[in-house]
């Protein structure tokens, strides 16, 4: 574990779709519901809440809440440029990309977190936390836009599990 880094890592997938169909999955409130969160609500940079079906745009800001867990993650859009990249904070002062290439038939997904703290409690619960819970919601997010199954746990009887 001496050379692992602790301050970022990248996770990729490929998704059998186009790529303005993956871009709406992480710009519109309504489309990201259907494969990472149970609510997200983004406002413009003037405080007024977006429409779910609206796309978002940098300087928006999020609070997001996930099935089974009451903790919100709030952030601020730092980049969306209508096609292909976002930039946004996550889990503090973390910066999250999303890269989307198109290759063949496919849209590469390309993740990245970045600016992570190397103090115990962010190597644990950000660092590697943040990398298992991308990696499922990663795999949702295929399963969703290419054969319609959502594997999220939403039974509150069961938690937490793999799958929520």
């Amino acid at each position: 574990m001496k050379n692992f880094d602790w301050t970022s890592f990248t996770i990729r997938i490929l998704v059998k779709t186009k790529m303005s169909v993956l871009y709406d999955a992480w710009t519109k409130p309504s489309e990201i519901e259907k494969w990472f969160l149970k609510e997200a609500i983004f406002h413009d940079s003037k405080g007024k809440m977006v429409e779910k079906d609206s796309q978002i745009q940098a300087g928006f800001t999020y609070d997001w809440t996930w099935h089974l867990y009451e903790e919100k993650e709030h952030g601020h859009i730092n980049h969306a440029n209508g096609k292909d990249f976002i930039q946004f904070t996550f889990a503090g002062a973390c910066l999250v990309d999303i890269v989307l290439t198109q290759q063949e038939e496919y849209v590469l997904v390309e993740l990245t977190q970045k600016e992570i703290p190397t103090d115990d409690q962010n190597k644990q619960y950000t660092r590697l936390g943040c990398h298992n819970g991308w990696s499922f919601y990663l795999l949702n997010l295929k399963s969703v836009y290419e054969g319609g199954l959502d594997l999220r746990n939403k039974d509150t009887r069961f938690k937490p599990m793999l799958n929520n």
